[in-house]
């Protein structure tokens, strides 16, 4: 048997997406939208994080088997996502960027019509699974509403119950809590963190804290290539000495140097107390190093250190960016 005509992974192995050297140009332009990804993931919930435009969809959409590379390659539980393109299917649940399903349709016809699809052929099985899933998301008591009556919150966590209902071992999320309230992305971040203790869950946002406590291996990308990769611990380390608090005068603000973000502001008496990232030697008369920075400053740190300041937008961030 060749590699490419590998079998599925067996009932029960550890599920894994490998990707190896893989590169994407668009021919409309010529983008690279991917330079060189190797990542090999495991089970748990791991952050892809970067910027819009980064190369975030187009790794979900050739891991989902929606578009086919340039070079590389890439495994979803031991199946070629070229070569296999079905037998990826059956075992990757997929939440798109944008998700509006079907308007008119009812909550539950949308999983029932799913579920075939994916080939629960057995009616009673496939009610029993939908029911799950629902109850799973927080959608049970809203089963019968039609899809255009449902919040932003709600289709969001549709669009999870869709990719659920045929229970896939890997799960790949992409930009989840775009558009939702705060509380609608703190419920999204507690559903995927429990998601995650059973399945491989790859989550691509440019959104720090969509992240959450659950995730403890993640990467940062930016034009199409990996910067980092390694645990948000590590990230936070690599940030020390480079976050500072500081108190300045209102009109101070904008006399900050070049190479100074400021990552969050108070008004303290009379003045301001900033959260700022950057080189020690540019930062104002009396600031101090912060001794545990936050992710968010800890990502901003290290893509000004990489010279990525420029793609840095302030929604990326929990705080005011400048």
């Amino acid at each position: 048997m060749s590699e490419h005509a590998r079998p599925l992974a067996a009932a029960g192995e550890r599920p894994t997406i490998e990707i190896e050297g893989v590169s994407h140009v668009y021919r409309r332009g010529g983008v690279r939208a991917l330079d060189d990804v190797s990542l090999t993931l495991g089970p748990g919930l791991f952050g892809l994080l970067g910027p819009n435009g980064a190369g975030k969809s187009t790794l979900m959409r050739v891991l989902t088997t929606l578009l086919v590379p340039t070079s590389g390659r890439a495994r979803v539980m031991g199946a070629d996502v070229v070569a296999q393109p079905e037998a990826v299917r059956r075992v990757v649940g997929y939440l798109p960027q944008e998700f509006g399903a079907w308007r008119i349709a009812r909550v539950r016809e949308v999983l029932d019509m799913m579920a075939r699809l994916s080939g629960l052929d057995d009616a009673a099985a496939r009610a029993r699974r939908i029911d799950e899933v629902l109850e799973l998301v927080g959608l049970a008591e809203v089963a019968r509403r039609r899809v255009k009556a449902l919040s932003g919150g709600m289709l969001r966590r549709l669009g999870v119950a869709q990719a659920l209902v045929h229970d896939p071992p890997v799960l790949i999320v992409d930009e989840p809590t775009v558009g939702l309230d705060p509380a609608e992305r703190i419920r999204f971040r507690r559903l995927v963190g429990d998601l995650g203790r059973e399945r491989v869950i790859l989550l691509s946002t440019h959104i720090v804290s969509d992240l959450g406590d659950a995730c403890a291996d993640m990467a940062v990308i930016d034009r199409g290539r990996v910067l980092f990769r390694g645990s948000p611990r590590e990230l936070v380390r690599r940030a020390r000495g480079r976050v500072f608090d500081a108190v300045v005068a209102v009109d101070q603000e904008a006399r900050l140097p070049e190479g100074v973000e400021v990552v969050s502001r108070r008004p303290e008496g009379v003045g301001i107390r900033l959260r700022l990232v950057g080189a020690g030697e540019a930062m104002p008369a009396g600031a101090t190093p912060v001794e545990e920075p936050g992710l968010e400053e800890a990502y901003l740190a290290f893509m000004l250190e990489a010279g990525r300041s420029a793609a840095i937008e302030a929604s990326d961030l929990g705080g005011g960016g400048r």
